[in-house]
This record gives structure tokens, C-alpha cells and sequence, in this order.
């Protein structure tokens, strides 16, 4: 990692650079044939946000995203704004829960770079995303939707797969993740 690099957060009701949304375009819906827009979710407002900025030009090279998952509701949800944006899956575990993974978090929107790949960018962002809603909301459980392409390095940081691989129509095959959060473990 070079040391033009810092970590930036934003937190419910933070402003959110354009750089940020430039990034999370470029990475994640600009590949898939997505249209400007795509990249923002209804709920990015009420989200915590985690970036690697480059200080020396301004540009974001990796993102990442976590929202509390509302009690009410099992995880599913569209995959974007605006419409024809695909419905992502329940959380199986979250539809008959009764309290002991609440609060529940989902990290969404995690994207770096090509140039910047394989430098423990995306790793530092899932602890800080981890260590913010653990402080932020008290966060007992995090849950995520990864491509398959993603499953081995969400492993590598303690995240487990769990049911059968599934389509996103319009992204993808994805595999669900839950990990147990535990601020000692971040700390």
C-alpha cells in the first residue's frame, strides 16, 4: 500500500464524495453494462461508508458499504436504484430469528480498482466497516451477498458461506456469508 493512501469514513448522514460513487461505478456496474446511476442504493444515506483515497490526486480506489439490516426485515432487498434493479435474496437465518443475531449488518458495494488489486486494500475496509458498526449500532451479526469470484477472500477474513450458490440476474452467482462480529476481534 503506498503512502498516498488514507482511509476515509462516513457515517449516517456524513457527506459522501463523488469520488466515492466514481469508484463504486468504475468497479462494480460500469463492467456489467450498468448505466451512471446504478451504483447508488436507495439507502446509501443511513450506511457507513469506507474508502482509500488517494491524497495526492483526490481519486478513491477501493469502497465498501455497511447498513444495519432493519429488524422487520430478513436482508432482501433491490440491487440498486432506480429500475429493473434485481431483488438480492433473504438471509435464511434472519427469517426466524429471534434476537440473538440482531443487530444485523450487510456489507454491500465492496469494490477496488484493478490497479490497486492485491494490496489488502479490501481487507482494511471490512475491518473498518466491521469496527464501525460494531461501535456505531452495536452490530452482533454481519451478513453478505459475494460474487463467487469474491467467496475465497471474504474466508480469509473470517466470513462463512452458507446455502447454495444462486444468481443476482444481472450480476451474477453469489454466495451468502455471515461472520459473528466481535469488537475485540477488530480492535
Amino acid at each position: 500500500m503506498g503512502d498516498t493512501l488514507t482511509l476515509e469514513m462516513a457515517f449516517p448522514g456524513d457527506d459522501i464524495p463523488t469520488q466515492y460513487f466514481d469508484c463504486r461505478f468504475t468497479c462494480l456496474r460500469m463492467p456489467l453494462g450498468f448505466e451512471k446511476g446504478a451504483e447508488r442504493l436507495t439507502d446509501d444515506e443511513g450506511a457507513i461508508h469506507a474508502w482509500w483515497q488517494d491524497t495526492e490526486d483526490g481519486s478513491v480506489v477501493a469502497v465498501g458499504r455497511i447498513h444495519l439490516i432493519p429488524d422487520e426485515s430478513d436482508g432482501s432487498q433491490s440491487d440498486h436504484a432506480g429500475p429493473g434493479a434485481a431483488i438480492c435474496p433473504a438471509f435464511t437465518p434472519l427469517i426466524s430469528d429471534h434476537g440473538s443475531l440482531r443487530p444485523a449488518v450487510q456489507i454491500r458495494q465492496m469494490g477496488t480498482r484493478e490497479d490497486w488489486r492485491r494490496q489488502g486494500l479490501a481487507g482494511g475496509l471490512v475491518l473498518a466497516l466491521e469496527a464501525a458498526a460494531i461501535s456505531h449500532w452495536g452490530a452482533n451479526t454481519g451478513w453478505l451477498q459475494a460474487r463467487t469470484g469474491a467467496i475465497e477472500f471474504y474466508q480469509s477474513e473470517d466470513w462463512e458461506s452458507f446455502g447454495e450458490i444462486y444468481d443476482v440476474s444481472g450480476i451474477g452467482p453469489h454466495q451468502s456469508m455471515w461472520k459473528t462480529l466481535d469488537l475485540r476481534a477488530v480492535e
